[in-house]
């Protein structure tokens, strides 16, 4: 199981990662929040020489694949092929209102657009006629003048982030890995999501070997109890917020708490964000997050993910990231 963290500001793109890739993390993710991942990147791979590169995500639906498929390519060959392309659909109300792009049908929507990104560069790397015509996307016109000029590493893999079961069956018939959300527990990941691929990449005869899964569970950890308390209440306060999501309901049903959910929208709505960490219990806790002092949590991701999950990041529910003294202590265990 590799072991990744995430970089979420321009000076860490420009000061940090390049003491990150020293102390052995195996990738570096880059997100959509404040910053562009595609730039995230960019800087990464001049200050970094061999960890791959990923974005976790960048939305997909805020742009248009040629638009992703330019950024892609010039991440790719100033990183000389450590990049991955991660992509999420995000949810309506911010592809419409933050993002101001139409939203309908989400899963063939994606997978229309990872299609229509592989036409793209079919027509870049491999000299083939752009003809993509789609029920979303339609890519029918380019020339040599825009046509990056280095070829030298050809395209990126393509990893899609999903929750549900309509996305996830997107993910393992047109990418070549899944992005779980933080949200989601071991038991939905060996009950829901590993089913699921197994049955995608079958009816399109792919093997599972050729397929990654990359993790970003929930962490609270703390060098004494005092920081471990205030960990542990971030983590609740996070795992409510994204219980409160329609889309993440099936999570909590698969355990019995779909009603929580209902509950947690309407307290989201009233502003209640610290009441509703309240209703996170201890059960619900564990399922979720791995708590405890580095080495504990160490244990903890490997007994529920070793075997699951192929790259493995975190989420301390202030930064995502595994943090350097459970990078540590996994490196021990693996020894």
């Amino acid at each position: 199981m590799k072991v990744s963290t995430m970089i979420g500001t321009l000076a860490q793109a420009r000061d940090a990662c390049g003491g990150l890739e020293r102390l052995g993390y195996d990738a570096l993710f880059t997100n959509e929040s404040k910053h562009d991942p595609f730039v995230l990147a960019a800087l990464m791979a001049e200050h970094t020489s061999r960890v791959e590169l990923m974005t976790y995500i960048a939305v997909a639906f805020a742009r248009t694949p040629m638009l992703v498929a330019h950024s892609a390519h010039d991440v790719t060959s100033l990183s000389r092929g450590r990049f991955t392309l991660g992509l999420g659909s995000q949810i309506n109300s911010h592809i419409t209102r933050r993002f101001s792009m139409p939203w309908s049908h989400p899963a063939p929507r994606m997978r229309e657009f990872i299609r229509a990104l592989h036409a793209i560069w079919d027509c870049w790397y491999e000299d083939k006629a752009l003809d993509f015509k789609g029920e979303f996307y339609t890519h029918t016109l380019t020339s040599p003048m825009f046509i990056p000029e280095d070829k030298t590493h050809g395209r990126p893999k393509v990893m899609l982030a999903a929750v549900g079961p309509a996305m996830t069956q997107v993910a393992a018939e047109v990418a070549d890995g899944l992005l779980c959300h933080a949200f989601t527990t071991e038991r939905y990941l060996r009950e829901v999501t590993l089913p699921g691929i197994e049955r995608a990449l079958a009816g399109r005869q792919r093997a599972r070997a050729d397929f990654r899964i990359v993790g970003m569970p929930f962490i609270a950890t703390g060098s004494d109890q005092s920081e471990l308390d205030r960990a542990i209440a971030s983590a609740r306060r996070s795992i409510a917020f994204y219980a409160s999501t329609p889309a993440y309901r099936g999570v909590l049903e698969i355990h019995g708490w779909g009603d929580l959910q209902t509950e947690l929208l309407r307290l989201s709505k009233l502003g209640e964000w610290a009441q509703m960490g309240e209703h996170i219990s201890d059960q619900m806790l564990e399922a979720f997050c791995v708590v405890g002092s580095p080495a504990e949590c160490a244990r903890q991701l490997k007994q529920r993910f070793d075997g699951v999950l192929d790259l493995i990041c975190g989420y301390t529910g202030t930064a995502a990231g595994i943090p350097p003294a459970i990078l540590s202590a996994l490196r021990s265990e693996a020894r």
